[in-house]
Protein backbone atom coordinates (compact mmCIF):
# COMPACT_ATOMS: atom_id res chain seq x y z
CA UNK A 1 0.00 0.00 0.00
CA UNK A 2 1.42 3.30 -1.33
CA UNK A 3 2.12 5.69 1.88
CA UNK A 4 -0.24 8.66 0.34
CA UNK A 5 0.43 10.98 3.82
CA UNK A 6 4.56 10.62 3.33
CA UNK A 7 5.00 11.00 7.09
CA UNK A 8 7.00 7.90 7.81
CA UNK A 9 9.99 8.40 9.70
CA UNK A 10 9.36 12.74 9.48
CA UNK A 11 10.07 15.09 12.22
CA UNK A 12 7.39 16.10 13.11
CA UNK A 13 6.80 19.00 16.42
CA UNK A 14 3.27 19.52 17.76
CA UNK A 15 2.22 21.95 20.87
CA UNK A 16 -0.53 21.39 23.26
CA UNK A 17 0.62 17.62 22.60
CA UNK A 18 -1.60 16.57 26.18
CA UNK A 19 -5.47 17.31 25.77
CA UNK A 20 -7.38 17.58 22.84
CA UNK A 21 -6.82 18.67 19.28
CA UNK A 22 -2.92 18.18 19.93
CA UNK A 23 -3.13 15.08 21.47
CA UNK A 24 -5.22 13.41 18.75
CA UNK A 25 -2.66 15.06 16.51
CA UNK A 26 -0.16 13.31 17.86
CA UNK A 27 -2.02 9.73 17.77
CA UNK A 28 -2.18 10.01 14.42
CA UNK A 29 1.03 11.16 13.77
CA UNK A 30 2.12 8.52 15.48
CA UNK A 31 0.01 5.87 13.61
CA UNK A 32 1.64 7.23 10.50
CA UNK A 33 5.10 6.78 11.18
CA UNK A 34 6.01 9.99 12.39
CA UNK A 35 8.75 10.79 14.82
CA UNK A 36 6.57 13.15 16.99
CA UNK A 37 7.98 15.31 19.60
CA UNK A 38 5.27 16.86 21.69
CA UNK A 39 5.39 20.11 23.92
CA UNK A 40 3.14 21.52 26.43
CA UNK A 41 2.94 22.61 30.50
CA UNK A 42 0.90 19.20 31.18
CA UNK A 43 2.64 15.88 30.91
CA UNK A 44 1.34 12.99 28.47
CA UNK A 45 3.00 10.54 27.05
CA UNK A 46 1.55 8.94 24.19
CA UNK A 47 2.93 5.21 23.30
CA UNK A 48 5.25 5.06 20.12
CA UNK A 49 6.14 9.10 20.59
CA UNK A 50 9.50 9.93 19.56
CA UNK A 51 9.48 12.78 22.71
CA UNK A 52 7.76 14.83 25.42
CA UNK A 53 9.32 17.92 26.28
CA UNK A 54 7.41 20.00 28.66
CA UNK A 55 7.14 23.37 27.51
CA UNK A 56 5.40 26.42 28.83
CA UNK A 57 4.68 28.78 25.41
CA UNK A 58 4.32 32.17 27.06
CA UNK A 59 7.46 31.91 28.58
CA UNK A 60 10.53 32.46 25.98
CA UNK A 61 13.33 30.60 27.84
CA UNK A 62 11.14 27.65 27.85
CA UNK A 63 10.46 27.25 24.54
CA UNK A 64 14.49 28.10 23.94
CA UNK A 65 15.02 25.35 26.29
CA UNK A 66 12.17 22.66 24.98
CA UNK A 67 14.23 23.31 20.76
CA UNK A 68 17.20 22.26 22.27
CA UNK A 69 15.88 19.28 22.48
CA UNK A 70 14.25 18.66 19.23
CA UNK A 71 16.59 17.74 16.41
CA UNK A 72 18.06 20.03 14.10
CA UNK A 73 16.06 19.12 11.05
CA UNK A 74 12.32 19.52 11.55
CA UNK A 75 9.79 18.12 8.99
CA UNK A 76 6.43 19.29 10.19
CA UNK A 77 5.54 22.03 12.39
CA UNK A 78 1.47 21.67 14.40
CA UNK A 79 1.07 25.24 16.20
CA UNK A 80 -1.88 23.61 17.92
CA UNK A 81 -1.77 24.64 21.34
CA UNK A 82 -4.07 27.68 22.71
CA UNK A 83 -5.99 29.95 24.85
CA UNK A 84 -9.64 31.22 25.11
CA UNK A 85 -8.85 33.78 27.29
CA UNK A 86 -11.43 33.36 29.67
CA UNK A 87 -9.04 32.24 32.76
CA UNK A 88 -5.81 33.79 31.58
CA UNK A 89 -5.16 37.90 30.59
CA UNK A 90 -5.14 39.49 28.10
CA UNK A 91 -1.21 39.15 27.50
CA UNK A 92 -1.11 35.96 28.42
CA UNK A 93 -3.84 35.07 25.66
CA UNK A 94 -1.66 36.72 23.26
CA UNK A 95 1.51 35.23 23.87
CA UNK A 96 0.70 32.03 23.43
CA UNK A 97 -1.61 32.33 20.55
CA UNK A 98 0.09 34.54 18.11
CA UNK A 99 3.81 35.46 19.63
CA UNK A 100 4.94 31.71 20.41
CA UNK A 101 4.16 30.72 16.90
CA UNK A 102 5.43 33.54 15.78
CA UNK A 103 9.07 33.49 17.40
CA UNK A 104 9.15 29.85 16.99
CA UNK A 105 8.61 30.43 13.73
CA UNK A 106 11.55 33.37 12.88
CA UNK A 107 13.91 31.92 15.42
CA UNK A 108 14.05 27.90 14.69
CA UNK A 109 11.57 26.92 11.83
CA UNK A 110 13.25 29.73 9.41
CA UNK A 111 16.77 27.79 10.07
CA UNK A 112 15.92 24.17 10.77
CA UNK A 113 12.81 23.82 8.16
CA UNK A 114 14.29 22.93 4.25
CA UNK A 115 12.42 22.20 1.44
CA UNK A 116 9.36 19.87 1.87
CA UNK A 117 8.71 21.33 4.98
CA UNK A 118 5.22 22.04 5.97
CA UNK A 119 3.87 24.12 8.78
CA UNK A 120 0.33 24.46 10.70
CA UNK A 121 -1.23 27.11 12.91
CA UNK A 122 -4.76 26.01 14.39
CA UNK A 123 -6.21 29.38 14.64
CA UNK A 124 -9.72 29.71 14.81
CA UNK A 125 -13.09 30.80 12.67
CA UNK A 126 -12.89 33.74 15.69
CA UNK A 127 -10.56 34.84 13.49
CA UNK A 128 -12.45 35.85 10.65
CA UNK A 129 -12.20 39.25 9.56
CA UNK A 130 -8.53 39.44 9.77
CA UNK A 131 -8.55 41.24 6.26
CA UNK A 132 -10.53 44.45 7.40
CA UNK A 133 -8.66 44.66 10.56
CA UNK A 134 -5.22 44.67 9.63
CA UNK A 135 -4.30 48.12 11.70
CA UNK A 136 -4.67 46.67 14.87
CA UNK A 137 -2.14 44.05 15.02
CA UNK A 138 -0.06 44.35 11.17
CA UNK A 139 3.03 46.42 12.71
CA UNK A 140 3.77 43.53 14.99
CA UNK A 141 4.59 41.35 11.89
CA UNK A 142 7.53 44.01 11.78
CA UNK A 143 8.97 43.23 15.18
CA UNK A 144 12.45 41.36 15.72
CA UNK A 145 12.14 39.64 19.01
CA UNK A 146 10.51 38.19 21.32
CA UNK A 147 10.99 41.20 23.57
CA UNK A 148 9.97 43.78 20.70
CA UNK A 149 6.50 41.53 20.47
CA UNK A 150 5.74 41.79 24.09
CA UNK A 151 6.23 45.75 23.83
CA UNK A 152 4.28 46.17 20.78
CA UNK A 153 1.40 44.29 22.42
CA UNK A 154 1.48 46.18 25.36
CA UNK A 155 1.09 49.23 23.71
CA UNK A 156 -2.34 47.69 22.50
CA UNK A 157 -3.20 47.34 25.43
CA UNK A 158 -1.54 49.59 28.12
CA UNK A 159 -3.16 48.05 30.90
CA UNK A 160 -3.74 44.15 32.34
CA UNK A 161 -6.96 43.11 32.12
CA UNK A 162 -7.55 39.70 34.26
CA UNK A 163 -9.17 38.02 30.50
CA UNK A 164 -8.76 38.04 27.44
CA UNK A 165 -11.53 37.28 25.51
CA UNK A 166 -11.09 39.86 23.04
CA UNK A 167 -7.42 39.55 22.67
CA UNK A 168 -8.45 35.63 21.46
CA UNK A 169 -10.10 37.16 18.27
CA UNK A 170 -6.90 39.86 18.30
CA UNK A 171 -4.57 36.71 18.42
CA UNK A 172 -6.30 34.60 15.98
CA UNK A 173 -6.56 37.27 13.92
CA UNK A 174 -2.87 38.42 13.31
CA UNK A 175 -1.94 34.60 13.18
CA UNK A 176 -3.86 34.33 10.58
CA UNK A 177 -2.61 37.29 8.56
CA UNK A 178 0.81 35.69 9.63
CA UNK A 179 0.21 32.19 8.10
CA UNK A 180 -0.72 34.04 4.79
CA UNK A 181 2.56 36.13 5.06
CA UNK A 182 5.20 32.76 5.64
CA UNK A 183 3.34 31.02 2.56
CA UNK A 184 4.42 33.54 0.55
CA UNK A 185 8.04 34.03 2.01
CA UNK A 186 8.70 30.58 2.80
CA UNK A 187 7.21 29.21 -0.47
CA UNK A 188 10.31 30.66 -2.40
CA UNK A 189 12.38 28.01 -0.11
CA UNK A 190 9.40 25.07 -1.03
CA UNK A 191 8.15 25.13 2.53
CA UNK A 192 4.05 25.30 2.65
CA UNK A 193 2.07 27.22 5.61
CA UNK A 194 -1.52 26.69 6.10
CA UNK A 195 -3.99 27.45 9.26
CA UNK A 196 -7.18 25.28 10.43
CA UNK A 197 -9.55 27.45 11.39
CA UNK A 198 -11.92 24.99 13.88
CA UNK A 199 -15.72 25.28 14.38
CA UNK A 200 -16.98 24.90 17.84
CA UNK A 201 -14.77 21.70 19.46
CA UNK A 202 -15.91 19.40 22.30
CA UNK A 203 -12.75 19.89 24.21
CA UNK A 204 -11.31 20.47 27.50
CA UNK A 205 -11.92 24.58 26.70
CA UNK A 206 -15.70 23.77 25.77
CA UNK A 207 -16.90 25.71 29.10
CA UNK A 208 -15.00 28.70 28.81
CA UNK A 209 -16.14 28.68 24.72
CA UNK A 210 -19.83 28.59 26.32
CA UNK A 211 -19.16 31.41 27.75
CA UNK A 212 -17.95 33.63 25.16
CA UNK A 213 -20.34 32.71 22.96
CA UNK A 214 -23.14 33.13 25.60
CA UNK A 215 -24.20 30.01 26.30
CA UNK A 216 -24.17 26.45 25.11
CA UNK A 217 -27.09 26.96 22.30
CA UNK A 218 -25.35 29.44 20.90
CA UNK A 219 -22.00 27.65 20.81
CA UNK A 220 -23.64 24.66 19.34
CA UNK A 221 -24.87 26.97 16.22
CA UNK A 222 -21.37 28.15 15.61
CA UNK A 223 -21.03 24.92 13.74
CA UNK A 224 -23.85 25.38 11.27
CA UNK A 225 -27.13 22.85 10.78
CA UNK A 226 -25.24 19.67 12.48
CA UNK A 227 -26.29 20.86 15.57
CA UNK A 228 -23.10 19.17 17.57
CA UNK A 229 -19.76 20.22 18.48
CA UNK A 230 -16.92 18.65 16.92
CA UNK A 231 -14.45 16.56 18.58
CA UNK A 232 -11.01 16.29 18.67
CA UNK A 233 -10.31 13.96 16.11
CA UNK A 234 -12.27 15.75 13.63
CA UNK A 235 -10.38 18.62 14.07
CA UNK A 236 -7.04 16.50 13.80
CA UNK A 237 -8.08 15.01 10.63
CA UNK A 238 -7.46 18.09 8.34
CA UNK A 239 -4.85 19.71 10.56
CA UNK A 240 -2.45 16.25 9.74
CA UNK A 241 -4.15 16.78 6.26
CA UNK A 242 -2.66 20.16 5.72
CA UNK A 243 1.06 18.71 6.54
CA UNK A 244 1.27 15.33 4.44
CA UNK A 245 1.96 14.86 0.96
CA UNK A 246 -1.81 14.79 0.01
CA UNK A 247 -1.85 18.31 0.58
CA UNK A 248 1.94 19.27 -1.18
CA UNK A 249 0.60 22.02 -3.81
CA UNK A 250 -1.69 23.34 -0.99
CA UNK A 251 -0.19 26.76 0.36
CA UNK A 252 -1.78 30.10 1.99
CA UNK A 253 -5.17 28.24 2.65
CA UNK A 254 -7.47 29.30 5.32
CA UNK A 255 -8.94 25.89 5.80
CA UNK A 256 -12.58 26.45 7.47
CA UNK A 257 -13.72 23.60 9.55
CA UNK A 258 -16.93 24.72 10.81
CA UNK A 259 -19.51 22.36 8.94
CA UNK A 260 -20.47 25.41 6.69
CA UNK A 261 -21.25 27.77 9.18
CA UNK A 262 -18.82 30.52 7.69
CA UNK A 263 -21.50 29.79 4.51
CA UNK A 264 -24.26 30.50 6.38
CA UNK A 265 -22.79 34.83 7.35
CA UNK A 266 -21.36 34.60 3.66
CA UNK A 267 -25.00 33.93 2.19
CA UNK A 268 -26.97 35.80 4.65
CA UNK A 269 -28.60 32.92 6.66
CA UNK A 270 -26.65 33.98 9.33
CA UNK A 271 -25.30 36.93 11.36
CA UNK A 272 -21.48 37.79 11.52
CA UNK A 273 -20.93 38.94 14.96
CA UNK A 274 -17.20 39.18 14.16
CA UNK A 275 -17.01 42.62 12.08
CA UNK A 276 -16.05 44.37 15.52
CA UNK A 277 -12.71 46.01 16.42
CA UNK A 278 -10.61 43.63 18.92
CA UNK A 279 -7.76 45.66 20.04
CA UNK A 280 -7.57 47.09 23.51
CA UNK A 281 -6.49 50.66 22.53
CA UNK A 282 -10.55 50.63 22.33
CA UNK A 283 -11.18 49.24 26.39
CA UNK A 284 -12.90 52.39 28.07
CA UNK A 285 -15.82 52.55 24.88
CA UNK A 286 -19.00 52.46 25.42
CA UNK A 287 -18.68 50.21 22.38
CA UNK A 288 -16.01 47.93 23.49
CA UNK A 289 -17.53 47.39 26.88
CA UNK A 290 -20.35 46.29 25.16
CA UNK A 291 -18.44 43.75 23.03
CA UNK A 292 -17.07 42.50 26.47
CA UNK A 293 -19.67 41.57 28.15
CA UNK A 294 -21.70 40.14 25.13
CA UNK A 295 -18.31 37.70 25.12
CA UNK A 296 -17.35 37.55 28.62
CA UNK A 297 -21.34 36.55 29.58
Amino acid sequence: MQDYFGYEGKVCVVTGSASGMGKAVCEMLVNLGAKVYGLDRNELQIEGMEKFIQCDLSNKESIDNAFTAIPEKIDSFFGVAGLSGAKTNYWTTITVNFIANKYITDIYLDKRMGEGGAIVYVTSCGGLMWEKWQKEYKKVMQCKTWEEMVKFMKKVCPKEIPTGGMSYTLSKRAINYYASLKAVEFGKRGIRVNALLPGSTDTGMKQEFEKMAGGKEALLKENGAIGRLATSEEMAMPIVFLNSDMACFVSGLMFIADMGHNAEKVLGFAKNQLDVPAALKLYNTKMFQKIMAKRMG
